[in-house]
């Protein structure tokens, strides 16, 4: 599984937990539809940190609680050894 795979697999998971839509979560967390959108639908190749951030503030959860899943154990490691500082 690639990461952004499993941001949009986590994203869904608190919305079906909490029983909201993710156009529910987007009102809540000033995120605006067409970005949700992008993850799921994996337009979205690298969602930003800030994003992230936003939505865990609408869910009331912090990135700790976000990224402590089994979902981010399985992530592929996705980055050239160029990329990398």
């Amino acid at each position: 599984m690639k990461l952004h795979e499993a941001v949009g697999k986590r994203i869904l998971e608190y919305c079906k937990e909490r029983n909201i839509t993710p156009n529910k979560l987007c009102t809540m967390s000033g995120v605006i539809q067409s970005t949700v959108n992008s993850i799921f639908s994996g337009r979205s190749k690298n969602p930003k940190l800030a994003t992230i951030q936003y939505l865990c503030a609408g869910l009331n959860i912090t990135i700790k609680e976000f990224f402590d899943s089994p979902l981010f154990i399985k992530v592929k490691h996705e980055f050239k050894q160029s990329n990398c500082v």
